[in-house]
């Protein structure tokens, strides 16, 4: 441990003054949620496969250190990256005020809004829903948006340990709706064949929703969070992050340089 953070001092210092990585540096490990397509997910052949999986893997590249992913239920990502079980966290995790005081984040990776999602004709509004049951996976900015709003306006919530298992209940008609993100919905369930026949909302403000997502890291890790934000800064400046957004959202933008 002690040699990985002298490690990691060294390459901070070999970055600022302009120079390459330190060889001995051989990993970086990334805590990954692979429930959630197109950002993360499994393929049929059981590999990673995702928005965030190219961006870490290319940071990865740019950095001269294999990528290793360690899969975690979302709402284990924080006790783990404490606990030292993976370095960074790339699973679409939202900046927030709760979490930046847990932990640390690396620059901007993409940002977008939240959506509730249901069949098709049903009134997607906070209105509408009360007296129903809405899904949600545990530990996202969704759950804290549930307790704070959902839960006080008389909508029935119900929490699940990923976002394949809110889905599995949406389609078995135990939910009436759920609410994730936009864009995964979009892009995710409702472009695959379970998805036929279900809508999505307009997005849904609320201070509890945030868009801003980054890689988390530990507290006061100020020397990775220097690594990250170089490699998250070359992939703009080569071309790379633009490709990967083109591959999985076509014209769709969705870094906003904040």
């Amino acid at each position: 441990m002690k040699k990985a953070w002298l490690t990691l001092s060294a390459l901070a210092l070999c970055l600022s003054a302009g120079g390459a990585l330190a060889k001995d540096y051989k990993e970086l490990r990334f805590g990954v949620d692979p429930s959630y397509a197109p950002f993360e997910s499994k393929a049929a052949d059981g590999n990673l496969v995702g928005f965030d999986i190219d961006l870490g893997n290319a940071i990865c590249k740019e950095l001269k250190v294999t990528c290793k992913w360690v899969e975690s239920d979302f709402d284990g990502m924080i006790p783990g990256l404490k606990a030292n079980k993976f370095d960074g966290v790339i699973s679409s995790m939202t900046v927030t005020p709760a979490r930046e005081k847990a932990i640390d984040f690396s620059n901007e990776l993409f940002s977008g809004p939240t959506a509730y999602v249901g069949k098709k004709g049903t009134t997607l509004t906070l209105e509408a829903l009360k007296g129903k049951t809405v899904g949600y996976e545990q530990g996202t900015i969704q759950e804290a948006y549930a307790k704070a709003v959902l839960d006080k306006a008389g909508v029935k919530t119900q929490a699940y340990q990923n976002q394949d298992q809110v889905y599995a209940d949406l389609v078995s008609g135990r939910l009436d709706a759920s609410i994730q993100d936009m864009l995964q919905a979009e892009l995710g369930f409702l472009k695959s064949p379970q998805g036929a026949g279900y809508a999505i909302s307009e997005p849904v403000d609320s201070e509890y929703l945030p868009a801003k997502t980054a890689i988390g890291i530990k507290k006061g890790n100020k020397e990775l969070q220097a690594l990250l934000n170089k490699g998250i800064e070359a992939l703009h400046k080569d071309g790379t992050y633009a490709e990967i957004q083109k591959k999985h959202f076509g014209d769709l933008n969705l870094y906003s340089g904040k």
